[in-house]
């Protein structure tokens, strides 16, 4: 039996996005059920749907015959506990050490970035990110301490870690809001963007984000339809 993983939204959902990049882009098999965001609300369709698996009525949600794994960092280290054939934590004690902490950092920080700029694949909102960039003091050093954990991996060509791993799926949306924000970064950490853009998972995911053509308003602080500062 395949694993069953339920997500929010593709083009809004950084949360969602990080387990299926993970299972995706290492081939494991698993079925997508996607639940549409309508509000936040305790009666909406969505938080109807998604309580039914996960009692914090968010996603992701991963069900695995009779066992349920919520939260994306619970369920990548699941998916890489029950599969460790595709290493997707470093076989090296230091490596396996900064994946673990460099995602466990993207787990809680950087809130000044999800307030900010969240993530949405169909729009640029580069002048968005420009005047964000000039007013946020706060902003810009969080995405000074990004850069420097995208700097210091093992080298120019590799992933964070070495092998693509859960750390690299964990940035994989912070690269999604960089592109749609325009914001600036070293050239190192730029190489590393481009490799990330260039996976088949990512590039699947972005495809499907295009394709929901759907404008969920509070998940839109800066545009008021969906037309508006939509990537050709």
């Amino acid at each position: 039996m395949s694993y069953q993983l339920f997500i929010g939204n593709k083009n809004y959902s950084t949360w969602s996005m990080r387990p299926w990049i993970l299972l995706t882009q290492a081939n494991i098999a698993f079925e997508e059920h996607l639940i549409r965001f309508d509000s936040f609300e305790p009666e909406s369709e969505f938080k109807t749907e998604i309580l039914k698996l996960n009692p914090t009525g968010k996603v992701p949600a991963l069900v695995d015959g009779d066992i349920v794994v919520w939260d994306s960092l619970s369920i990548c280290e699941y998916v890489a506990e029950q599969n460790p054939e595709k290493a997707l934590l470093p076989t090296d004690q230091k490596l396996r050490a900064r994946a673990r902490t460099i995602s466990a950092e993207m787990h809680s920080s950087f809130q000044n970035l999800r307030n900010f700029c969240p993530m949405n694949v169909e729009a640029d909102l580069a002048h968005i990110g420009q005047q964000l960039w000039n007013e946020n003091a706060e902003l810009r050093a969080e995405v000074a301490r990004i850069d420097q954990i995208w700097s210091e991996r093992p080298s120019e060509d590799s992933f964070l870690c070495g092998d693509f791993s859960i750390a690299d799926a964990f940035y994989a949306p912070v690269v999604m809001r960089f592109v749609c924000y325009q914001l600036p970064i070293s050239q190192p950490s730029q190489m590393y963007m481009q490799k990330i853009l260039a996976l088949a998972s990512v590039q699947q995911w972005t495809d499907e984000a295009k394709q929901e053509q759907m404008y969920v308003p509070f998940d839109e602080p800066y545009r008021q339809n969906r037309e508006e500062y939509l990537i050709d």
